[in-house]
């Protein structure tokens, strides 16, 4: 059973401004010919379609176009598809019963209490279960099981889990979209997805939760790499969403399983970026020279220079179709950082909205204003939030 893993396609996304429509459009033209050409039984994708819950027009026909592209022809392959934290459910969802006859499932929302969707497919080694494990938070599913049952997004995880009962015969594969760590090493993030990651790891799930299944597809983070075991895997984005992700090597996950009880076999097929995401750092004249070589690419600029060139931003558009930010580091600069910070009063969340809400409301608030915000936070801070 072969099968492409992949994820966060963000479809809508933008980068400073910038449309990624046709880059996300070169991306999923790759991923089609890397299906007809390899003839995969099944395309996994894990969640975040979408980069919105409420995505740009364009967004829908980019999705129905790519999921054309990915079951035409004689051996079309099954797809399965979760919905992600930046997902809507009901939009991702929508026509999934109609699409379901083309072979195309989605699993999108809170899991019903009934079970996870459960995809099966088959080959000379016998079936191969594929669970849909669209993300959740502990309020999704809190109402689901017994008082203080659910506390966390671990314990939600794997009280969704208990209900599943995979057979230890059969090969099973789940999809899930969550963050997941071995034993608390964190795998590694950049700043594409780190916003959405909660502060202290409370949205941390370990990864023996995963352990009655022979692959993990994982979707969230942005980086392809593993959790613990090979058989985990974060499969990442198939393009770059901010200049973090410069050094990635962006590439579909192909995983082959063979009888129960052998590994899977795990390869990558590279995907190129067009245009790419890149830093350059130096002098002006150093920068503008080296043009030349990424001058098309998105990028984002660091200036050397001790003293500000004149028309520096006319002479950089001149040479750069797609500049993402422009900012200088120098004496002058690291000397004003080092004052800035050392003015830094430490806030407990609450000081710094409270400050927050006078400079927007130019007035304190209100003692039961600062109440109900504490509860907001400690809610939060408790994984509380939905």
């Amino acid at each position: 059973m072969k099968f492409f893993h992949l994820s966060d396609l963000h479809i809508g996304r933008q980068l400073n401004g910038y449309s990624l429509k046709e880059s996300q459009e070169r991306a999923f033209s790759q991923i089609a010919a890397y299906v007809e050409a390899e003839r995969p039984d099944a395309v996994l994708i894990c969640g975040d379609i979408y980069d919105k819950m409420v995505p740009a027009a364009e967004a829908y026909p980019m999705f129905e176009a790519f999921l054309r592209m990915l079951t035409e022809g004689e051996a079309a392959p099954a797809v399965l598809v979760i919905s992600g934290n930046h997902d809507s459910p009901e939009r991702l969802s929508y026509a999934a019963s109609f699409l379901e006859r083309h072979n195309i499932h989605i699993a999108a929302g809170r899991p019903s209490p009934e079970g996870l969707k459960k995809v099966t497919l088959s080959d000379a080694y016998g079936p191969v279960c594929f669970y849909l494990f669209p993300f959740i938070r502990p309020g999704h599913v809190r109402d689901q099981f017994g008082e203080g049952a659910v506390t966390d997004y671990e314990s939600a995880f794997r009280m969704v889990l208990e209900r599943e009962t995979p057979d230890p015969a059969a090969r099973n594969v789940i999809l899930a979209h969550q963050f997941f760590t071995a034993a608390g090493a964190r795998p590694g993030t950049c700043d594409s997805e780190t916003a959405v990651l909660m502060a202290g790891g409370l949205d941390n799930i370990d990864v023996s939760a995963l352990g009655a299944f022979d692959y993990a597809a994982l979707g969230h983070l942005h980086g392809a790499q593993r959790v613990g075991e090979e058989r985990f895997r974060y499969c990442g984005t198939a393009y770059p969403y901010s200049v973090s992700e410069e050094f990635h090597k962006k590439s579909v996950t192909v995983v082959t399983l063979a009888e129960k009880g052998a590994p899977a076999a795990i390869r990558t097929l590279p995907l190129v970026s067009e245009p790419g995401v890149r830093r350059v750092r130096g002098t002006l004249s150093w920068v503008l020279e080296a043009a030349q070589e990424n001058g098309d690419d998105y990028v984002s600029i660091t200036l050397t220079d001790e003293l500000e060139p004149s028309r520096f931003r006319e002479q950089l558009e001149e040479r750069y179709a797609r500049i993402l930010d422009i900012r200088f580091d120098n004496s002058r600069t690291k000397r004003r950082l080092t004052e800035e910070m050392e003015h830094i009063e430490e806030q407990s969340p609450l000081e710094a909205f409270c400050q927050f809400y006078e400079t927007m409301r130019a007035c304190p608030m209100t003692g039961r204003q600062r109440d109900i915000m504490q509860k907001v936070i400690e809610e939060a801070m408790e994984g509380e939030t939905a």
